[in-house]
């Protein structure tokens, strides 16, 4: 995937200091410091970086309180009346912040040299921080779309190598401008997640059989969710009673097939 036409991305960071896990600042207070060194002035320099006079002193007084020793001395008399300006500590941490944002500016640049495919991990990343309560997630590709009366059969690929029926309304199908080759989500809830254990052999109206061998069992009050590891590498998660789990005697290392409707796949696409 790219991004759109006539757009470019960058890789961009910042750099933050803390003290004992504390947030000590970064390039807003840093820059306030330096102004400060500049005009002697608190008022100037909150002006000059847009934060109000009661902020500026309340970042002051932080800064001082976790570095242990002013950074900042009030200074008495003078042509002015008075004014403030950088300890001798203070000054150093400007220096050497500066020196510091320069080396992280320039390892910046030298990884977005090798950054070739950034707009892919970009939206690889937006996908991995999807956040949703459906157990099963899966990333594929459609391979084929069957037109039907009312809704769509919509197959796609998934880790594997394996192929993923999802039945959707066609107004779904035109909303997410599905075709062949795009990549989507796929969703399944554990709770509709049928087990079939090895050795039984049955008909059924199902379309979505997918098999693995039963990598953890975790029993509950009340339900034990089975979790299955497929070819490729993805697992499957299905919720059923403990009752069932007792009856169908599964054990860790036993083979298992997950069935489900193509109806309860819940197809998305990447924002």
């Amino acid at each position: 995937m790219s991004t759109p036409k006539n757009q470019t991305m960058s890789l961009q960071g910042a750099v933050w200091l803390a003290v004992d896990g504390e947030n000590f600042g970064g390039k807003n207070r840093i820059e306030l410091l330096a102004h400060i060194a500049e005009s002697g002035s608190i008022t100037q320099a909150a002006k000059a970086i847009k934060m109000s006079y009661k902020a500026a002193w309340d970042a002051i007084d932080t800064m001082n309180n976790l570095a242990g020793e002013p950074l900042v001395e009030r200074v008495t008399g003078g042509k002015g009346g008075g004014g403030t300006r950088l300890t001798q500590r203070g000054q150093q941490l400007v220096d050497n912040f500066k020196l510091i944002e320069q080396e992280h500016q320039q390892f910046i640049q030298q990884l977005a040299q090798h950054a070739d495919k950034l707009a892919d991990d970009f939206l690889l990343l937006k996908k991995m921080n999807m956040k949703t309560s459906v157990r099963n997630q899966y990333r594929g590709v459609i391979t084929q779309i069957k037109r039907g009366a009312v809704n769509d059969e919509i197959l796609l690929s998934i880790a594997g190598g394996q192929t993923m029926v999802a039945n959707i309304s066609h107004e779904s199908t035109e909303e997410l401008a599905l075709q062949v080759g795009v990549e989507v989500f796929a969703l399944i809830k554990s709770s509709s997640i049928i087990l079939l254990s090895a050795g039984e052999s049955q008909r059924l109206s199902a379309r979505n059989q997918l098999q693995g061998h039963i990598v953890r069992i975790q029993e509950g009050a009340v339900n034990t969710e089975i979790v299955l590891e497929l070819p490729g590498g993805a697992t499957l998660a299905a919720t059923i009673t403990n009752e069932s789990c007792h009856a169908l005697a599964l054990q860790v290392g036993q083979t298992a097939t997950g069935i489900f409707k193509a109806s309860s796949v819940i197809l998305g696409v990447p924002a």
